[in-house]
């Protein structure tokens, strides 16, 4: 794998996307502020709501989850032009 033109986070944002990815980490990795700070603060809300309503707002939680795992394995499965053209160069936030 070549480290030109942000190829070289493509394996950092999969692997974090697939173990982490209810916190956003892989967002932030590619510099996707907003979005991160959007999965972080909906994981931690629905962590602590789940507290006050036993469980019930883990929903969202595990949501978030189930994005980070999507989006891991969509990035590690891309190569790695379509990674950057995708985004690196276009800047695609979501999925």
């Amino acid at each position: 794998m070549t480290s030109s033109g942000g190829a070289d986070k493509k394996v950092a944002a999969g692997i974090c996307g697939i173990l982490l990815g209810a916190f956003g980490i892989h967002k932030f990795i590619l510099g996707y502020s907003q979005e991160g700070g959007i999965m972080l603060g909906v994981t931690i809300g629905g962590m602590v709501l789940s507290l006050c309503t036993f469980g019930l707002s883990a929903f969202a939680t595990m949501a978030m989850g189930i994005i980070g795992l999507a989006e891991g394995i969509i990035y590690l499965t891309k190569s790695d032009e379509e990674f950057v053209a995708t985004y690196i160069t276009g800047k695609k936030p979501w999925f």
